[in-house]
């Protein structure tokens, strides 16, 4: 850590530009965690003056301010680590990708040893086929996995703007979803949710698993999750493009099975 702050007090913008890897995930973990703080801090302000109107908790707002400062130094810093990195500057031409995201991405993936697209969704926990079974390692990365939930909740915040492409996607996807799931294609999933888990019977979920059909927020779920995936498939083409020179093999549904339908890259570079 004292590493870090030394770069820091010596030139911002050049360390900024040289951190490494750890020291850029410090960084985003250290941001989150402010973010926690200052959250947490203005919540227990408002509750105290609802309490007592009469006593303003100078204190505890004076490290609100604190806590969001921090943040706003540390996102500082994380911009000019990401668009020291070409592929980081075309993360950032992404509407609902900031400079906390696309560093925590670059700080996590060694695209060198990435193959396809899929060795980043097996390392973010987003591929079905892998199972964590009992006592065994967890078989993906929980800071990653997080981070890709955070990237899915950024697109849902920018739903209304027009540049917003992955948020397209994902209304997009989600209309697909709910029509499936109009149709009764995900009866057999439904059957199996209320035989393996315990249910509330008042519950919406329940209403919507008894009749065949899977709850709102499930769908919702779904077209997120296959939203992260597609713009993680979309990442690992831009870097893999850029740090070997040439394009990345077909996926394999494309290359081996025929399938025709293609989404291409936004903004690439």
């Amino acid at each position: 850590m004292e590493n870090i702050i030394d770069k820091l007090n010596r030139d911002v913008r050049n360390a900024a530009a040289t951190l490494s890897h750890q020291e850029a995930r410090y960084l985003v973990d250290l941001y989150y965690q402010m973010q926690h703080n200052r959250i947490v801090s203005n919540n227990q302000q408002r509750i105290l003056n609802e309490a007592d109107e009469k006593e303003p908790h100078e204190t505890i707002a004076f490290f609100g301010v604190q806590y969001e400062k921090v943040e706003n130094e540390i996102k500082s810093v994380l911009k000019k680590y990401v668009e020291s990195q070409p592929v980081g500057r075309w993360m950032l031409s992404i509407t609902g990708i900031g400079p906390v995201i696309a560093a925590g991405m670059i700080a996590n993936i060694d695209i060198k040893k990435c193959q396809t697209a899929g060795a980043i969704w097996k390392f973010a926990g987003l591929d079905p086929t892998v199972e964590w079974k009992k006592g065994q390692k967890r078989p993906w990365n929980a800071g990653f996995k997080t981070l890709c939930w955070k990237l899915g909740q950024s697109f849902l915040k920018v739903q209304s703007n027009p540049n917003a492409f992955y948020s397209r996607l994902y209304l997009e996807r989600k209309e697909y979803e709910t029509e499936k799931n109009e149709k009764g294609d995900y009866a057999e999933q439904a059957k199996e949710k209320l035989e393996k888990f315990k249910i509330g019977k008042t519950t919406e979920a329940y209403k919507a698993y008894s009749i065949g059909k899977l709850p709102a927020q499930h769908i919702r779920a779904r077209a997120l999750r296959w939203t992260v995936k597609i713009s993680l498939s979309h990442l690992f083409e831009v870097w893999y493009e850029l740090d070997r020179g040439e394009k990345p093999p077909k996926p394999f549904a494309i290359a081996q099975l025929g399938h025709a339908h293609m989404i291409e890259v936004p903004n690439r570079p």
